[in-house]
């Protein structure tokens, strides 16, 4: 099969002599970073956290050892997420973890792999060439581009090939995806940067204004995911949550309910339905009638938030499924794609090395 328009421009890197590495797809979001190898599968999902000292630039963790170290550094070792709203905020740590993560899978120094790079598709020409700088700085070859709405609907097993209108929503941690998809390629894709982090952050902010009380982002996200809802429950949930109380400075311990959960992360969550509603409202009348019958495909961990799938259907009213592997479906349409690496044309040249 054949898909037109699937890959974005590819940076192509002179490496002589030495053997290439088997082909790689990496799904790298602002929250977690997936590792799919041709003929191996998805062999690495990790959390997008460096751990990194300050004061020689040596990298001391990436993804799940980082991530627990987050607000428990000291003050010499910065742990942080160096993708903001699915974009690299930081360059140079972007490099030091993918080349940790491709090293990790691969097992060999003399690997130059050639990848597919999962990439929103609203970054601006500067974003994407950052995206394909770190990768061959990491040790690519050569590097290939895919929009992630297109990746999440070929790892959902959807025919993005065939001359009918299929529209994806993929939740991610610093994005939303919303595409309408047909022959290939993208026939409207709007994309916004607001996912999932956005709704740890209206919960950090509505406990800071509301009760007074400081709590971190991995706090804030086991919230979300005790309590949080797109629409009211037929059972409400109750979570409890310890933090600092801004006027003691001590710690105290609070109860939450979904109700008010749902209150704090409203705001996030009209901004996405908005720009679903937009998307089909550029719809191509033929399209339109093509996702009324085919639906709705949901993707990205966002995705799971209790009744959302629900929400989607009833503002939309078209059928609306969750991918079966939501959290993995962008880096596995990815893997797949490497497929059709062979048949593509070779991209532009980095300089030689």
């Amino acid at each position: 099969m054949s898909w037109n328009g699937l890959f974005g421009s590819g940076r192509r890197r002179h490496v002589g002599r030495l053997r290439a590495g088997g082909d790689v797809a990496v799904d790298l979001g602002t929250a977690n970073t997936v590792v799919y190898v041709r003929g191996r599968g998805i062999v690495l999902s990790e959390p997008s956290v460096v751990a990194i000292d300050q004061r020689t630039g040596e990298v001391h963790a990436v993804g799940a050892d980082a991530q627990r170290m987050i607000g428990r550094t000291p003050a010499t070792i910065s742990a942080d997420r160096p993708l903001r709203h699915g974009v690299i905020a930081d360059f140079e740590v972007t490099e030091a973890m993918l080349r940790q993560f491709v090293g990790k899978v691969l097992h060999s120094r003399f690997a130059r792999p050639r990848m597919v790079i999962c990439a929103p598709s609203g970054i601006t020409e500067v974003e994407r060439r950052a995206v394909e700088e770190a990768t061959l700085s990491a040790g690519a070859r050569e590097v290939h581009l895919i929009e992630e709405s297109l990746a999440a609907a070929i790892g959902a097993g959807v025919d993005i090939a065939e001359p009918k209108g299929r529209m994806v929503v993929d939740i991610g941690g610093g994005t939303s995806e919303v595409a309408i998809i047909s022959l290939g390629g993208l026939v409207v894709a709007k994309s916004l940067r607001v996912g999932g982090y956005d709704l740890d952050d209206a919960i950090t902010n509505h406990i800071r204004l509301e009760h007074r009380m400081a709590i971190g982002s991995q706090s804030a996200e086991a919230i979300k995911l005790a309590a949080g809802s797109a629409i009211p429950l037929r059972e409400e949930i109750q979570t409890s949550i310890r933090g600092r109380d801004l006027a003691s400075g001590l710690p105290r311990e609070i109860v939450l309910t979904s109700e008010e959960v749902r209150q704090a992360i409203a705001a996030p969550l009209a901004d996405i339905m908005t720009t679903i509603h937009a998307t089909l409202e550029e719809t191509p009348p033929e399209l339109a009638a093509d996702i009324t019958t085919e639906g709705v495909l949901l993707a990205g961990g966002g995705s799971l938030l209790r009744g959302f799938e629900d929400r989607v259907a009833r503002e939309t009213g078209m059928p609306v499924r969750i991918a079966d592997d939501p959290l993995a479906c962008v880096a596995t349409g990815a893997g797949m794609s490497l497929e059709e690496l062979d048949t593509m044309p070779r991209g532009r040249r980095n300089r030689a090395s």
